[in-house]
């Protein structure tokens, strides 16, 4: 229980200041070596506790960095400090405050100062920070002196936290363009504690911040990293302005005012309460970070660091962002080469969640960078597993699912909303949309028109086929609006041979405002259509016609006479178009070998007949115990037993046959009963009247299809692949479905 009239946190009277440390009233003359690292020490063993004053201990921690003894002590200090802001951020379900992460920011650049001024003093994660020390430390063999701190948990959790508070800012607000100016700042404090690593030759935790940089670059276009490095430049003079002006520095100037807006607010950056005081304190980037002029110079170096000692996770990330890269500008070739020979889609199923949501990231931009340059059949093999699975949204990580029949935990809804991506590393789901449907429709569209008849044929796009016949259903359709109306409109004029209203269907869609290339893209698109058409004007009525001029397809479609040639000849060295060129009147002279459309649909009325015939026979055959004609005869032509009377009904001969009507199918165990019946040499099954038949068997069926000894084979039955197949396994009936290899289901 709380005390009436106390404070919780400390349990003093209300109105009752709590009493202050007697070091922060001593004089900085006053203040020995041992009693900064005692004090120290006290604040480092009562982090974590119940009870404990944050907002105090960082006040204490940040008088002992001013007043600490020597320049390790004051580094030691400095990265408990950093420990120590951090723990006033409210948790992992929220994010840290943009001034607590500017004050942390401020405080690391101060680390790297004194790092880059004193060589010989190296931060070790391995150090013991408990240890009590009266005197300066000894410096080792190699003149090294080693203070505790981690750097590279320093930089992840300041990532993570950026990463964090982007993912939760409105994007459509001006504070969320405020919060991406900060990136400068925090790729500067990336990139020096990275060539702190590369000078003291720790390859271990390079490429863990090489990654770091990397994760910032790959996804950014020509357009805004010259942007952000405009930015850069701008933010650098004005801290060059602030550095003439006073000659502690801009840093320095920048943490003294950080501090006094965070004191006169009264901020103690509790959980629960609302920073704004030194949010709008401007952070200067240093003078000493430059960018490059490239952003695939950037990633290239850091991609190397990576490469050479990072880990097998760390690797497959960079290798994923840099093909992200190489597609996002362009280099198609590049990107599926290198996916190739990694063999990453052959591990990805085993990787973390976030290196999958990498991958899927990687391959929608590889997707995009094909389609861009008229690789449709490339781009539809990147997009279509994506688009058809019906969850672009969750794979991309670029929004949540919130269907009716979801069943997922809060645990599972909190951990998919922490993989959610910054609205400005989205990739378009529209423009993904276009161009998977567009794609599948350049190369289902000709199919269609060639096997219009053809059931069989093989479906390249399922999700496309679906959409199309759904449009197809409707009484009424109007103007198109949305995405798939769009396609859909094209799909219809293309499969009339009308290029020019499915180009102008196309065009119309918003979504080529967001391509850099937007006319050489739709140019391409008008090409490809144009081609497209042809052939399934071709396809869909060549049958109309005994020649067709080269002249008027060339009129009708709009293309270069080589290119007509070119198709047309294609089409007739696949034969896929039945013809001949007459080279002195330029026509295409068709050659009538194909059937009409009435004699297709009668073959394959005929087919289709004939295979329920043989069902249909095979199922009384299966119910009553009859036989047809030809069931009685054995491999041999001869008859095994048994004659036909005058009425036409099967006699038994000797007990060698069954009548119709005789005993019927008995139970399941029956079946297995008879093939080992038959391996006993019993010389075949008999049923519960005593009656043996060597016609039919417990199953029913005729003998051609029963077992009898080492060299039973399946005779050849082209039905018997709809009926189903007896399983050798058990001795059991098995039923088969679709081709003989499939694996059977024993009854």
């Amino acid at each position: 229980m709380l005390c009436p009239g106390f404070h919780t946190a400390d349990c003093l009277p209300a109105g009752q200041a709590k009493k202050k440390d007697k070091l922060l009233t001593m004089d900085a003359s006053e203040i020995t070596y041992e009693m900064v690292a005692k004090k120290l020490r006290e604040v480092v063993t009562s982090r974590g506790r119940k009870g404990t004053d944050k907002q105090e201990q960082v006040e204490m921690l940040q008088f002992l960095a001013n007043v600490a003894k020597g320049v390790p002590q004051k580094l030691e200090v400095l990265c408990q400090l950093v420990s120590s802001l951090f723990d006033l951020s409210p948790g992992i379900s929220s994010y840290m405050k943009v001034g607590l992460w500017k004050r942390c920011v401020l405080v690391m650049l101060e680390v790297m100062d004194v790092l880059s001024q004193n060589s010989n003093i190296i931060l070790d994660d391995t150090a013991d920070a408990s240890e009590e020390r009266t005197t300066e430390p000894v410096p080792g063999e190699n003149g090294e002196i080693r203070v505790w701190g981690n750097l590279v948990a320093f930089v992840e959790r300041l990532d993570d936290e950026m990463f964090k508070s982007l993912q939760v800012i409105d994007p459509h607000t001006h504070e969320y363009m405020a919060r991406l100016r900060d990136e400068p700042v925090f790729l500067a404090l990336a990139q020096k504690v990275h060539d702190y690593f590369a000078r003291i030759n720790d390859a271990r935790n390079q490429p863990k911040v090489a990654l770091r940089l990397i994760e910032h670059f790959y996804y950014k276009a020509d357009a805004v990293y010259d942007a952000m490095r405009k930015l850069t430049l701008q933010q650098q003079e004005e801290a060059a302005a602030v550095a003439a002006a006073h000659p502690e520095g801009a840093v320095a100037v920048a943490a003294a005012a950080a501090a006094e807006a965070a004191a006169a607010a009264g901020v103690s950056n509790e959980p629960g309460e609302e920073q704004t005081a030194d949010d709008k304190v401007a952070i200067p980037v240093p003078l000493d970070y430059t960018m490059e002029e490239s952003s695939n110079t950037a990633l290239k170096r850091l991609v190397g660091v990576v490469f050479n000692s990072g880990d097998e996770r760390t690797k497959a990330r960079a290798m994923l962002c840099y093909i992200y890269h190489k597609a996002l500008h362009g280099d198609f070739y590049t990107a599926r080469d290198m996916l190739l020979m990694s063999h990453l889609q052959d591990n990805v199923m085993h990787m973390d969640i976030s290196t999958q949501i990498l991958y899927n990231r990687a391959m929608a931009q590889l997707g995009l960078s094909a389609f861009r340059k008229g690789l449709i059949s490339e781009a539809h093999s990147c997009l279509q597993e994506l688009y058809g699975s019906g969850h672009i949204k969750e794979l991309l990580a670029q929004g949540m699912a919130m269907g009716k029949f979801q069943d997922k935990t809060p645990e599972q809804e909190l951990l998919e909303k922490r993989r959610q991506m910054p609205f400005h590393m989205h990739i378009s789901l529209e423009l993904l949309e276009s161009s998977c449907l567009l794609s599948a429709m350049l190369l289902e569209v000709p199919s269609m028109a060639a096997n219009p008849l053809n059931v069989k044929k093989r479906v390249i796009s399922k999700s496309f086929h679906r959409i199309l016949d759904t449009y197809s259903r409707q009484t009424f359709t109007g103007p198109p609006e949305t995405v798939r109306d769009h396609i859909m409109a094209a799909t219809r004029a293309l499969m009339r041979g009308d290029w020019s209203g499915a180009y102008a269907a196309v065009s119309a869609l918003s979504v080529w405002q967001l391509v850099p290339q937007r006319e050489a893209v739709l140019g391409m698109l008008q090409d490809k259509l144009k081609e497209e058409a042809l052939r399934t004007y071709l396809f869909s009525y060549s049958a109309q016609y005994r020649s067709l001029s080269l002249d008027q397809l060339c009129s009708m479609f709009e293309l270069a006479e080589k290119r007509v040639y070119s198709i047309i000849s294609k089409m007739m060295i696949a034969e896929e178009l039945h013809g001949s060129w007459d080279q002195p009147t330029r026509t295409i002279v068709m050659h009538s070998l194909e059937a009409s459309k009435v004699q297709t649909l009668a073959a394959q009325f005929a087919d289709k007949a004939q295979v329920m015939v043989e069902l249909n026979e095979r199922a009384y055959a299966f119910r009553t115990g009859g036989l047809r004609d030809d069931d009685d005869m054995g491999p041999s032509g001869q008859r095994r037993g048994g004659r036909r009377g005058p009425d036409g009904q099967w006699e038994d001969d000797g007990g060698q046959g069954r009548r119709r009507g005789g005993p019927k199918l008995g139970p399941l165990r029956m079946v297995g009963q008879q093939d080992q019946g038959q391996r006993r040499g019993g010389g075949g099954l008999r049923d519960r009247t005593g009656f043996r038949g060597s016609g039919f068997a417990a199953s029913g069926l005729p003998d051609r299809f029963q077992r009898r000894g080492t060299n039973y084979r399946q005779q050849q039955n082209p039905n018997m692949h709809a009926l189903g197949s007896i399983s050798r396994g058990g001795g059991g009936l098995g039923v088969g479905y679709g081709r003989p290899g499939d694996r059977r289901r024993d009854l």
